[in-house]
């Protein structure tokens, strides 16, 4: 009887002992997997997976809009976008995931979240439909909760739903300046109640369910970053150091916030840099030091600033001049904090500062080629800086109207915000040359992921 029973339990044991060792292997190779597959921080590198993360990226704000199963969406698009992206070595995307009902003459609509307090469910799985997809491909997205600017409604749309009060809008009033939007924006900072309802959209992103994927937000390793608001700037009007002290308290107290929900992903603000904090390299330093923001961003913009003219070539040698001016100051700033740099946002215009995708753009290949080797050769010389994202990708997107001005029905997403004309700063699918170009720094950068040892 004794050696029947033992006979039993060594044939359950059989039987068992490889189920019980196959789930613990599984349980095990899952959670090794979503430890290792997050992009963390090692004082000023990104690190994935134990190495070296660096990368040439894009912006693709309007990827959560293809991503949607409705009208305005066009998911064969989108999976074609993201292959020919993939194709180019483009591996981090950073994506609009946030936008408001907005009173502004040129509205992004529809919107995330409606006037009412609800979201939009429609747009949101559009935004997991995207997601999934870049997981399929070893993509990070960079997500945006907000807007300092007009074209997704953001701040002052905030600041007009507290307030009652009408926006201010350059674009469509000519008695307004952009001064003055600024002010109205950054008002949003000190309004408890617009931070009660921008934590509780936050707090509803942050913990959703992927319909695809079955992954919360927050255990999702696609997602590399959430970020702030987009090119968040402090008040013009008043103190200069106490609108930076507003401004850098509110950088800090949202960041601890989404820390508090979500100990897995990187912060990081969405800042121009000096130009987005009153043009002083110690105001943007302020903004980037607390301990919750993870690595620190920057963007430039030749045209935009004054440096580079179209009609003018011969201003292409001051821009670049004052780009590796720039790039150095901000450089420095992230070398003192000890923290990762991005340059999250840098474009170029056409020649002649022209639209249709026809055009030629010599003097653009010319900038990207400038940039991209000032990036190559910083993580050469081991300086923080760990990543680009040009802006933007317009791929199959094209302009619906003849003055390449934006109308309200258009769905042929471009780069381009609807402010600005269509085909201004995209990349399109038939930019061979520039598409050349991307690739060939992606991928020497890409092999550089495994000359450097992270200590």
């Amino acid at each position: 009887m004794k050696k029947k029973n033992s006979h039993i339990y060594l044939v359950k044991k059989s039987v068992y002992l490889p189920v019980i060792l196959a789930f613990i292997f599984l349980a095990v190779s899952y959670f090794c997997e979503a430890q290792q597959t997050f992009v963390k921080v090692s004082k000023s590198n990104f690190i994935i997976n134990g190495k070296p993360y660096y990368f040439v990226g894009t912006n693709f704000w309007y990827g959560a809009y293809l991503g949607a199963e409705t009208a305005y969406g066009n998911r064969d698009r989108l999976k074609r976008e993201l292959d020919q992206l993939e194709k180019l070595g483009i591996k981090n995307l950073r994506v609009a995931a946030a936008s408001e009902e907005s009173d502004f003459a040129l509205p992004l609509s529809p919107p995330f979240q409606y006037k009412n307090g609800t979201y939009n469910e429609t747009l949101l799985q559009g935004l997991d439909f995207l997601l999934a997809e870049m997981g399929k491909r070893n993509m990070h997205a960079v997500l945006f909760l907000n807007n300092f600017w007009d074209w997704t409604g953001g701040m002052a749309q905030y600041v007009s739903w507290i307030e009652k009060e009408p926006i201010v809008d350059p674009s469509a009033n000519k008695n307004q300046t952009w001064d003055e939007a600024i002010n109205f924006s950054s008002r949003f900072y000190k309004l408890t109640a617009a931070q009660h309802l921008y934590r509780k959209y936050i707090t509803h992103l942050v913990n959703r369910v992927n319909i695809y994927t079955k992954k919360v937000y927050k255990n999702d390793p696609s997602i590399m970053a959430w970020e702030l608001a987009n090119e968040p700037r402090p008040a013009k009007e008043g103190n200069a150091t106490e609108n930076i002290k507003d401004f850098s308290k509110w950088i800090n107290e949202t960041a601890a916030y989404i820390n508090s929900l979500d100990k897995n992903h990187l912060i990081t603000t969405g800042s121009e840099g000096s130009k987005g904090t009153l043009n002083k390299i110690d105001y943007a330093l302020q903004a980037h030091q607390s301990k919750y923001i993870d690595y620190i961003t920057f963007h430039l913009w030749p045209k935009n600033w004054g440096w580079y003219q179209a009609s003018h070539p011969e201003t292409m040698d001051k821009t670049k001049e004052n780009t590796n001016q720039y790039i150095a100051e901000h450089l420095a700033m992230a070398s003192k904090l000890n923290k990762p740099i991005v340059m999250e946002e840098f474009g170029f215009v056409r020649d002649d500062e022209t639209y249709s995708p026809d055009s030629s753009v010599i003097a653009r290949n010319d900038f990207f080629k400038f940039v991209l080797q000032l990036f190559e050769h910083s993580i050469k010389a081991k300086s923080p800086f760990a990543g680009v994202n040009f802006w933007g990708w317009g791929g199959e997107g094209r302009a619906q109207q003849s003055d390449y001005q934006w109308k309200p029905g258009n769905t042929s997403y471009v780069a381009d915000p609807y402010s600005e004309r269509q085909g201004l700063n995209s990349i399109f699918n038939t930019d061979k040359s520039t598409q050349e170009i991307i690739a060939g720094y992606a991928r020497e950068i890409d092999k550089m992921q495994f000359a450097k040892k992270i200590k």
